[in-house]
C-alpha cells in the first residue's frame, strides 16, 4: 500500500494525470501493490478564488505521503512567477527534493532533430541539484525602479547540498549496471568559486566508486555535444541552474515535452513525480494533449516505491506505443486523443 498525493495543477494537468493514473492502475492489478490516492486543488484556481497557494496545513499533510503524482502549473490569469515559486518551488524546497532526475530516452519510431540519430545514441539520464544555487532565491534590489537601480541574484552552494547530490549521482551509476561513466557539467573555467567546490567534492567522492568513470565538460560544451554526441553520455550531474536549461534541450531531441518525464526527489522521504512541460492552456479541455510524459513521470514514482518490475514494464509499453501505433507526439497530432493513448497503454500493460 502506497499512499500518494495527486496535485493536477493547471490547464492540461488534469488531463494528463488522468491518464497516468489510469495506467497506475492497470500496474496496480497486474503486480498486486495498491496505490491509495487523495487529490488536492492546489493551483492556479485556487489562488484565484482564495489567495492561497500552498498553506502551511496541506503542506504538513503532503509530508505524510509516499510520493506526489503532480500534473503542471502554469495559469494564463496569474502572473508568471507567483505559482512557479510559490507552489512548484516551494515544494521543492519545503520537502528538501534536493534531486531532480531527467532520463532522456529516444523510444523506437519517435522523430528526433538530430540526424542519423536513434534510440541508441540517445539515452542517458541528468541529475540536477534541486534546492541551491542561482534558484534558493538569495539576492535583492538596490535603488528598484531608479536608473540607478542594482538587482543582485546569488548562487548559493554549500558542500552538503553538493555533496549529496553528486553521491546521488554517484549511486545511481553503480546501481545501473548501463550506467558507468558520470559526467561533471559546470564552468570552472568562469564560475571559478562555485565551481572549484563541485570539482573538488566530485573528484573526492569519486575515489569510493572505483567502478564509475569520471568525465568533466564545461556547460556549453555539453549543449554542444548534446546535439552533435548525444552517445556520449550515461549521467550527467550538475547545479540548478544548468540542469535545468540542459534538460529542456534533452527533452527536445528525445522527442519534446509529450515524453519527458521527471522526479523530484529526497530518498527514503517523499518525492514528487511530474512531466517537466508546462500546462499548456491552449489545450485544456480538448482531449489532445499528449499524456507519455505523466505516465512515464508514474514509471518513475513506482520505481523509487521499489516497483521496478511494473515500472520497468510501463516504460517497454510506451515504447512499444510509440513504435507501432503513435503518429506523431505533437499535441492534437497524435492520431489518437489524450484518453485513447491512455487507454492504448493501460490495455497492453
Amino acid at each position: 500500500m502506497y499512499k500518494i498525493a495527486v496535485l493536477p495543477g493547471d490547464g492540461t494537468g488534469l488531463e494528463q494525470v488522468n491518464e497516468g493514473l489510469k495506467v497506475l492502475k492497470a500496474a496496480e492489478k497486474k503486480y498486486g501493490f495498491k496505490l491509495e490516492t487523495e487529490h488536492y486543488d492546489l493551483g492556479g484556481d485556487r489562488y484565484l478564488k482564495t489567495g492561497e497557494i500552498l498553506p502551511e496545513s496541506v503542506l504538513e499533510e503532503l509530508k505524510t505521503f509516499d510520493a506526489i503524482f503532480l500534473g503542471a502549473i502554469g495559469h494564463p490569469d496569474v502572473k508568471p512567477g507567483i505559482l512557479e515559486k510559490g507552489l512548484l518551488l516551494n515544494l521543492r524546497f519545503q520537502l528538501d527534493l534536493y534531486v531532480n532526475l531527467r532520463p532522456v530516452k529516444l523510444f523506437p519510431g519517435v522523430s528526433t532533430p538530430l540526424k542519423d540519430k536513434g534510440p541508441d545514441d540517445i539515452d542517458f539520464v541528468v541529475v540536477r541539484e534541486n534546492t541551491e544555487g542561482l534558484y534558493a532565491g538569495a539576492g535583492g534590489f538596490l535603488r528598484k525602479g531608479t536608473p540607478q537601480e542594482v538587482a543582485v541574484q546569488e548562487s548559493v552552494n554549500t558542500r552538503f547540498g553538493v555533496e549529496r547530490c553528486l553521491r546521488y549521482a554517484f549511486e545511481y551509476c553503480r546501481d545501473k549496471r548501463d550506467r558507468k561513466k558520470l559526467t561533471l557539467c559546470g564552468k570552472t573555467n568562469v564560475l571559478t568559486y562555485a565551481f572549484d567546490l563541485w570539482e573538488r567534492a566530485f573528484y573526492d567522492i569519486g575515489t569510493e566508486f572505483p567502478g564509475v568513470e569520471l568525465d568533466y565538460a564545461h556547460v556549453d560544451a555539453i549543449s554542444m555535444w548534446m546535439v552533435k554526441n548525444p552517445e556520449w553520455f550515461d549521467v550527467i550531474v550538475t547545479d540548478n541552474l544548468f540542469g535545468d536549461i540542459i534538460t529542456d534541450l534533452g527533452a527536445m531531441i528525445q522527442g519534446g515535452m509529450g515524453i519527458a518525464a521527471g522526479g523530484n526527489i529526497h530518498p527514503g522521504k517523499v518525492s514528487m513525480f511530474e512531466p517537466i512541460g508546462g500546462s499548456a492552456p491552449k489545450y485544456t479541455g480538448k482531449g489532445v494533449i499528449n499524456p507519455l510524459a505523466s505516465i512515464c513521470s508514474g514509471a518513475m514514482m513506482l520505481d523509487h516505491l521499489g516497483e521496478g518490475d511494473a515500472a520497468g514494464r510501463i516504460e517497454e509499453v510506451v515504447a512499444e506505443v510509440c513504435s507501432s501505433k503513435l503518429k506523431s507526439l505533437n499535441a492534437g497530432q497524435m492520431g489518437y486523443s489524450t484518453s485513447e493513448v491512455g487507454d492504448l497503454v493501460a490495455e497492453a500493460l
